[in-house]
């Protein structure tokens, strides 16, 4: 059991005031009037309120050693984590020459009275390059034809696909690439492709990253799905990379549309749609931002040439630093001379830290920067952990971001204002809600995660290990869960659940999405800590959707829509994967869903007198499709988590 923190005292306001009156009986048996209304009762009582705030700050001291007990094992508190989103920047009118929107780009949110304005920065550049079409082909039964010159001279329609096989597509190759390009293609189409659902096609619109074909997005689309007997525009935004890649016999920048399997319920093309004109245009493009605020070069002293010197940056908590932002040492000027500037290198901590490494720490949270130490040992001899700036040199930080934390997790359509006018660049939005901004971590955390790690050490070797360290690598994951391998040759699976800030209500796929960037940074910190002889794969868990269909009796009197939104609330919140379960920390992996459970749920709301019936049906997320089956419990596997979707609640 934990033990129990002493009170160094444990008096209170009223033991302090009556401690006082019994004293006058002795020291003053003259003053009778111990009354409240007496004024000197009052002067007592005043004290007495002094005497008990010094109290507890006294009782505060065993709660300060304990985080200096902390600090000693090396526990810093985790730093912010920044939300991130796509922006779309929209051109004025396509330009016949590239636009370059540089990374670092502000862009931020509208200030409402005195509301804080949210700042977020590109991270990367992106490059809005006029289509030129060089290739077209098409591909039915795994063969490919070059129809550009069909495509070109429009003599004939180009047939899309020509055998309706799941796999059949057509494919556009451009001369450059359009990598995070908003495309707009203007076809002229026929009425060939009719019986399609136009909001649900069977068909993907995708481009080459250089190691796989990714979805682009489908902004809109006026065609049907390429179903209009006028025409239409199709607006796609294609993903980040953009890489050459053979076709057929001709080698370019491709962007494909694939006829894809229908799935259950879907109908598909019973002819296929043919494709008469096309015009292309490039109006925009969409980069990932982060919620952080830039900082160029800070001067943080000069040094006075002594071991641990500490210095602290203007602005924090500060993010995770990106290549070239680091500390800079200018030597002192000899001689009329410039002293030379060197870049220092970043450590996690000094243990390995020799007398001329370079190195130094930098606090998240605090935005402390932190030289190495000096230790003597019990023979007299001095060890330096980490070289020392010489005396009245330049300290300096080349740059450095700050920001993060749960404000940045805006709405869709929040991020309006460009902070810096590009030239030809209209309007920016994100199109989707910004998310992954995690706060910092609080004390009360801390001080759970120190005896932890005094108990488990920095190794990976059981289930739990892996679990404890994937959750320390990133304040971006809020569960982790471990599946052991069943065969030697196996990797071991670590599910990531990552943080949201979505309503119950509102939570989808989208919003738990394992990023590429969390996955890596997750990967780099459990590399070195595992055994070498295993594997370690990062990954998202199998989200089973679960639609619950009740039907309850409402307390007499009581509005029924009141109880049937209520009982809507608590089941979106029970079958939850970040605070749903037993006990509201998230489903348990792999345990089964009962429907007493679900009752026992709707049973405890407010004007529920009755939970009549409970049933589930399973739910593809990915499509919105459910099965037509009834059932009265659903099994999970051990790497399964269920998420609701659309529940059904009848009040009567």
């Amino acid at each position: 059991m934990t033990l129990p923190a002493p009170r160094l005292d444990d008096r209170e306001f009223q033991d302090i005031v009556d401690e006082a009156k019994r004293r006058l009986q002795r020291l003053c048996p003259e003053w009778t009037d111990h009354n409240v209304s007496d004024p000197g009762v009052a002067v007592i009582e005043l004290f007495a309120w002094m005497t008990e705030l010094m109290l507890y700050r006294l009782n505060q001291v065993p709660d300060r050693l304990y985080v200096k007990f902390l600090e000693l094992m090396g526990i810093r508190l985790h730093g912010t984590a920044a939300a991130s989103t796509t922006v779309l920047f929209h051109l004025t009118v396509p330009q016949a020459d590239p636009v370059h929107i540089p990374a670092g780009t502000q862009i931020a949110t509208e200030r409402h009275g005195d509301e804080r304005q949210l700042v977020f920065m590109t991270e990367h550049d992106l490059v809005v390059t006029p289509p030129v079409l060089v290739n077209a082909a098409t591909r039915t039964g795994g063969r490919y034809v070059d129809v550009t010159e069909v495509l070109r001279l429009g003599v004939e329609p180009l047939v899309c696909f020509g055998s309706l096989t799941p796999g059949d597509a057509f494919f556009f190759g451009f001369a450059s690439s359009l990598a995070g390009n908003i495309v707009r293609l203007s076809l002229v189409t026929g009425a060939e492709g009719a019986g399609i659902d136009p909001d649900n096609p069977p068909l993907r619109w995708q481009s080459w990253t250089g190691s796989e074909w990714a979805d682009a997005e489908v902004l809109s689309d006026t065609t049907n799905a390429l179903n209009a007997t006028d025409g239409g525009e199709v607006t796609l935004l294609l993903a980040g990379e953009h890489e050459q890649v053979a076709v057929g016999q001709a080698r370019a920048y491709w962007l494909r549309c694939r006829l894809m399997a229908a799935t259950e319920g879907q109908p598909t093309y019973q002819h296929s749609p043919v494709i008469t004109g096309l015009r292309l245009a490039s109006i925009g493009g969409g980069a990932v931002a982060r919620h952080a605020e830039p900082v160029p070069t800070e001067t943080l002293g000069v040094s006075s040439g002594e071991p641990g010197q500490t210095f602290t940056v203007a602005r924090h908590p500060v993010l995770p630093r990106r290549p070239g932002e680091t500390v800079r040492v200018v030597a002192p000027r000899h001689d009329g001379r410039a002293g030379a500037e060197v870049d220092w290198t970043e450590v996690e901590h000094f243990a390995g830290a020799g007398p001329q490494d370079r190195v130094f720490t930098w606090d998240d949270a605090t935005g402390e920067i932190r030289f190495g130490p000096q230790v003597r040992d019990a023979a007299g001899r001095v060890r330096r952990y980490g070289a020392v700036p010489e005396a009245d040199a330049r300290i300096t930080v080349t740059g450095y971001r700050y920001g993060g934390g749960a404000a940045g997790n805006v709405a869709a359509r929040r991020l309006t204002v460009l902070r810096s006018a590009i030239p030809f660049v209209g309007k920016v939005s994100n199109r989707v809600a910004a998310t992954g901004g995690v706060d910092a971590e609080t004390l009360a955390d801390a001080r759970i995660r120190g005896p932890l790690s005094l108990r488990t050490g920095d190794r990976a070797v059981t289930a739990e290990d892996f679990e404890r360290l994937t959750r320390q690598a990133d304040p971006q994951v809020a569960r982790a869960h471990c599946v052991p391998p069943s065969q030697p040759s196996e990797p071991v699976r670590v599910l990531v659940v990552p943080h949201s800030t979505v309503p119950a209500r509102s939570l989808t796929l989208t919003d738990l999405a394992l990023t590429d960037e969390l996955a890596g940074t997750i990967t780099a910190h459990l590399d070195p800590r595992r055994m070498v002889t295993t594997q370690v794969r990062v990954e998202e868990p199998l989200y089973q959707g679960l639609m619950v269909v009740a039907r309850i009796g409402a307390v007499p009197g009581v509005r029924l829509e009141a109880v049937r939104e209520a009982a809507v609330d608590a089941l979106h919140a029970y079958v939850n994967p970040l605070v749903g379960g037993p006990d509201g920390t998230g489903w348990p992996f792999g345990r089964t869903v009962e429907d007493s459970d679900v009752q026992g749920v709707l049973r405890t709301l407010p004007g529920v007198a009755s939970v009549d019936r409970v049933f589930f049906f399973l739910a593809d997320l990915r499509t919105g499709t459910v099965q037509n089956r009834e059932l009265q419990r659903v099994s999970l596997p051990a790497d399964a988590l269920v998420m609701s979707h659309r529940h059904q609640v009848v009040v009567e």
